[in-house]
């Protein structure tokens, strides 16, 4: 039997946007954009599995979610100045949609 998070859209969705950010080759003179992005990409899986973890429908869940959802913008900002996009941007609209609905 798998845990909760594992069939959980929105967990799913979070570890794809963070493989992508772990991977994307950063331009030189932009490591600062690669560290931040990578940790905002890890707190977005991180805060999605403690959420789940604290109760879904708990304040303290909720809360978890609030933070996931201020990292994935914060992952949205770092693609943003990049200049990257496309799918990478498609899968944060996506995971933006799906924190919404765990928050509510």
């Amino acid at each position: 039997m798998g845990l909760s998070i594992e069939s959980l859209d929105t967990y799913q969705v979070a570890l794809t946007i963070n493989r992508s950010v772990a991977s994307f080759r950063y331009p030189p003179g932009r490591s600062h954009l690669k560290d931040q992005g990578i940790r905002a990409a890890d707190s977005l899986v991180l805060n999605i599995a403690e959420g789940m973890g604290r109760g879904r429908t708990t304040n303290a869940g909720k809360n978890h979610f609030r933070i996931a959802r201020g990292s994935l913008l914060e992952v949205f900002a770092v693609v943003d100045l990049l200049g990257m996009g496309g799918e990478l941007k498609q899968q944060i609209r996506i995971a933006d949609r799906l924190l919404w609905g765990l928050i509510r």
